[in-house]
């Protein structure tokens, strides 16, 4: 694996080239996409296309390869909806079983995905306990009794509490993703979260801008930081292409952070210039509430739908003209991928791992977040360049397949795996 320097060009419409082009100037992959993350605000031209950070991958004296499949581990807070959910149905159906064997740990509740794991054949197993010790019991006698070589965590509480189960077992290898920003968390749950990640071997952002406040925020050193991009598998969303009528749809949870209120303000103005203009609204939560009150007042009746949970994302996706996004946190967005692959140009804020996955006036335009004049500024310049929609469509799915793909962020992740429990090995 080579990294490369912060001088490269992606050329995202070529889909002819390379996945790595070289300049003259390489270092040994990790030290540019981490210690130059430090202190840098992104810059979506020059993103590294390289999928991801994993300092030791290219050592030749380590043994990447095991004689038998790894024993490997998820640790979730739930298995019932979500992006991150979906995340672990697709490790579960991708993995290359030669390699690794999996497991799945919800700490809470299960739902519908921890069914569809198991239909893979993988085993699912849920937490009978509650309370933070009995829990660090629990799964400590779980992970002694399966004899795991990698426990791997997703997000904060399993991270803060599975982490030190793994380590008070003998686990080998220990890795924790961070899917998002950590936005919102008090200075006990950092504090805990900074002590935890000693105690990994490596914490893996899921875009440069993760990696960035991990090394600026929680002061990680660049060694144990990792970058690997999600991915989805663009085979499960056919090529639609844009409807080419002038209406959006946003797929995402009702919460605070999806800030829908900003996007309702948006489509109001939207609709001042393009009276036939429509949202559709895909997903509930607790604003939906909230939302509907402010749809009326906005008298957006006629311009607004919300059709709640639904699970026929693709075929929706190919009635839209766009897709939009408002949130005002993101790690690496599935549902935008999921977007990009069905053909749509997409119109999202600048936050988190979004300006990785789109290229403005490529793919789609960026808005700043929080700011309802500027996101209907980027729809309105969507709204008036339909002719390029199908050219953004294809360059879309074009990047999601060479840069977002599923199979690509397993084999990173087995690789990282493979390398961790080699050099351990060593060691001993």
């Amino acid at each position: 694996m080579t990294t490369i320097t912060t001088d490269q060009r992606l050329d995202p419409m070529n889909s002819s080239t390379s996945t790595t082009t070289i300049l003259p100037t390489l270092r040994p992959a990790g030290q540019r996409s981490l210690a130059s993350l430090a202190g840098h605000a992104p810059r979506t031209s020059t993103i590294s296309p390289n999928p991801s950070v994993v300092s030791d991958a290219d050592n030749p004296h380590i043994e990447e390869t095991p004689s038998r499949p790894l024993k490997v581990c998820h640790v979730s807070l739930t298995l019932k909806t979500g992006g991150l959910e979906r995340l672990l149905v697709d490790f579960a159906r991708r993995h290359d079983h030669d390699r690794a064997e999996l497991t799945f740990l919800a700490m809470r509740e299960i739902g519908p995905f921890a069914e569809y794991i198991r239909e893979t054949g993988c085993e699912v197993h849920q937490l009978k306990t509650r309370g933070r010790l009995a829990q660090l019991q629990e799964m400590s006698a779980f992970f002694k009794a399966h004899h795991f070589d990698v426990i791997h965590t997703h997000n904060t509480y399993p991270h803060l509490y599975a982490t030190l189960a793994a380590r008070w077992s003998g686990v080998p290898v220990v890795v924790n993703t961070r899917h998002g920003q950590r936005l919102g968390h008090n200075w006990r749950a950092n504090l805990q979260y900074r002590f935890t990640t000693r105690l990994v071997d490596r914490i893996v952002a899921v875009s440069d801008d993760a990696a960035r406040l991990c090394l600026n925020e929680d002061r990680l050193p660049a060694s144990v930081v990792a970058r690997i991009w999600n991915g989805i598998d663009p085979a499960q969303f056919a090529w639609r292409g844009s409807s080419q009528e002038l209406s959006a749809i946003t797929v995402c949870r009702l919460s605070a952070e999806k800030d829908i209120g900003t996007l309702l303000k948006a489509v109001d103005l939207v609709r001042r210039v393009h009276p036939t203009f429509k949202l559709i609204i895909v997903g509930d939560g607790a604003e939906r509430p909230h939302l509907e009150q402010l749809a009326a007042q906005l008298d957006l009746a006629n311009h607004v739908s919300f059709l709640g949970e639904r699970h026929d994302i693709p075929e929706l996706l190919a009635q839209a003209g766009f897709f939009v996004s408002s949130s005002l946190s993101e790690g690496i967005s599935l549902t935008l991928l999921e977007a990009m692959a069905v053909g749509l140009p997409v119109v999202a804020t600048a936050v988190g791992g979004n300006p990785e996955i789109i290229l403005p006036g490529v793919t789609g335009q960026l808005a700043p977040a929080a700011d309802p004049e500027q996101l209907a500024s980027a729809m309105l310049e969507i709204c008036q360049h339909r002719n390029d929609w199908l050219a953004m469509g294809v360059a879309g799915r074009e990047r999601v397949q060479e840069f977002f793909h599923i199979d690509r962020m397993i084999d990173d992740y087995t690789r990282l795996y493979e390398t961790l429990l080699a050099e351990k090995s060593k060691r001993r």
